[in-house]
């Protein structure tokens, strides 16, 4: 994959007959670089590194539903991110009829922040 390309895409038309696709970003928020903006508020650094995704990737809009998933080390989801995964959520609860299915959505997300930062840790 090369640099400009997103983390992944989903070939199943998603909004507007158009394929999803995402990159994904996890800001670690102890950073020195992010110090004052994470102290003003939760989820800032997230949206900002949405807003930064969604500039290197405009192109896409052309052709694509770009979708940055953007999440804070310590929990909070961008704003873009966590309407994507309602939406996401919505689609398989009503494919499925099964509602639980929408908190394994989230636990999932929540186990691969949690595993990304481990073996973070484990290579510095």
């Amino acid at each position: 994959m090369t640099e400009n390309a997103p983390t992944a895409e989903l070939f199943i038309p998603w909004r507007g007959g158009r394929p999803l696709a995402w990159d994904v970003t996890v800001c670690t928020t102890v950073a020195v670089s992010y110090l004052t903006v994470v102290s003003h508020t939760a989820g800032a650094v997230a949206e900002q590194a949405g807003d930064s995704k969604c500039s290197k990737y405009a192109e896409l809009s052309s052709t694509h539903e770009f979708q940055p998933v953007a999440v804070e080390s310590h929990g909070p989801l961008s704003d873009t991110t966590a309407s994507c995964l309602e939406e996401l959520d919505s689609k398989i609860t009503d494919r499925s009829g099964k509602p639980l299915e929408a908190q394994f959505l989230f636990q999932s997300v929540s186990v691969l922040v949690l595993s990304t930062l481990f073996c973070f840790e484990k290579t510095s």
